[in-house]
């Protein structure tokens, strides 16, 4: 069986998705009896989106759930860096710092930079970003097989346009690239300059489905076979921040709390129909309810249990002042992605959700005797 595990957007907020990857990871610690075992030991294919790219990146290198949550709090300051007052007309954060973060962690063992292509990465990977001189999503992986990573033509050259000669630290930069935080970052592809954005303005700040599209579809050469015993789904998002206009009455929404709305509500949209997505595609052994309609869809639905394409688990929930009243104190009652001093809320709330949500049956396919827990059909506001 093959696995897949999809790692949402979310900037600061990717400590919650680190609190549950660390349950996940536990879990198959103990059922292989094998203490030392990292998460790149029983993934196939670890796909992110935007700070869930960095996770993936640290997971597909080898790396504890521990030693990354080391990593990525203990230099949160440092990937949070402000611009300079020069700078402060295209990005709130310097892309300088951040890259050099990437930069000094992603090398080979002679020093080298770590190419996408290198050997280092113990799983496939997936990252998404957003072209933007094309306006096109780029989901790009590590296969070796795939069309725009052979590195030889036909006639013996060099192919120009290699994905897998780009380096890794620079495709994380473009990942996480989200406009007014960083700037676009520049790749040089066949010559020509391109400019890379954050993945989360693409279909898929939740690149669950992508992944498995990927893992599957004859196009992109992984030819994965299909069904529930066949392939696993564990997609784990950073804690949804719902946008919600401001408690005013229509008339007093002016267009400052639209621009704001806008952006959030679009990424958040497209993720939630990534997951409903999932759920009817494959079999969802877990997931909060979807919403009030619809439920779950914990049972087979569109697709019979025989033509389901694959078993699919989904780890998050809603992190505002309507669930957890603690939230209800910060800014705008969110978890902002750049809100550096909510971290240990954070870990807090998202060891919580682990301890309460995360099951062993999650992680296989649905036996006969399984049957949905009460966290799968909690109410979903």
């Amino acid at each position: 069986m093959k696995r897949i595990l999809a790692l949402d957007g979310g900037g600061i907020r990717g400590v919650f998705t680190l609190q549950i990857l660390a349950e996940i990871e536990e879990l198959f610690r103990q059922e292989q009896n094998k203490p030392s075992l990292v998460l790149a030991d029983v993934f196939d294919l670890v796909a992110g989106t935007s700070t869930g790219a960095i996770i993936a990146a640290f997971l597909s290198w080898g790396l504890t759930v521990e030693e990354i949550e080391k990593l990525y709090i203990g230099n949160s300051a440092e990937m949070f860096a402000a611009s300079p007052w020069t700078q402060k007309l295209k990005s709130k954060y310097n892309p300088t710092a951040i890259a050099r973060f990437f930069r000094e962690r992603f090398t080979e063992e002679n020093g080298k930079e770590a190419l996408l292509g290198t050997k280092r990465l113990k799983t496939s990977l997936l990252i998404v970003m957003r072209n933007g001189s094309t306006g096109s999503p780029w989901p790009v992986s590590n296969n070796p097989k795939a069309k725009y990573n052979v590195r030889e033509l036909g006639d013996g050259g060099k192919n120009p346009e290699c994905n897998l000669d780009i380096p890794l630290w620079q495709l994380l930069r473009a990942s996480t690239a989200a406009p007014t935080y960083f700037p676009p970052e520049p790749i040089l592809l066949a010559g020509k300059s391109h400019v890379f954005m954050d993945g989360g303005i693409t279909p898929y700040n939740n690149p669950a489905l992508i992944a498995t599209l990927m893992a599957t579809l004859p196009s992109y050469k992984f030819c994965w076979p299909t069904g529930c015993e066949q392939l696993h789904v564990v997609s784990v998002g950073t804690g949804l921040a719902r946008a919600r206009l401001p408690g005013k009455a229509a008339s007093a929404i002016n267009l400052l709390d639209q621009i704001r709305y806008l952006a959030p509500a679009l990424i958040g949209s497209v993720a939630a129909e990534q997951d409903l997505l999932c759920r009817v595609l494959g079999d969802c052994v877990h997931g909060s309810v979807w919403d009030s309609e619809v439920g779950a869809l914990e049972l087979p639905s569109l697709f019979g249990g025989q033509e389901q394409k694959f078993t699919y688990a989904r780890y998050d929930e809603p992190l505002d002042a309507a669930t957890h009243p603690e939230i209800r104190q910060l800014p705008g009652s969110q978890a902002q992605l750049d809100d550096l001093t909510i971290i240990p809320l954070l870990k807090k709330l998202g060891q919580a959700y682990a301890e309460k949500h995360v099951r062993k049956e999650h992680l296989h396919p649905r036996s006969a005797e399984f049957q949905p827990c009460e966290c799968s059909v909690t109410k979903d506001e």
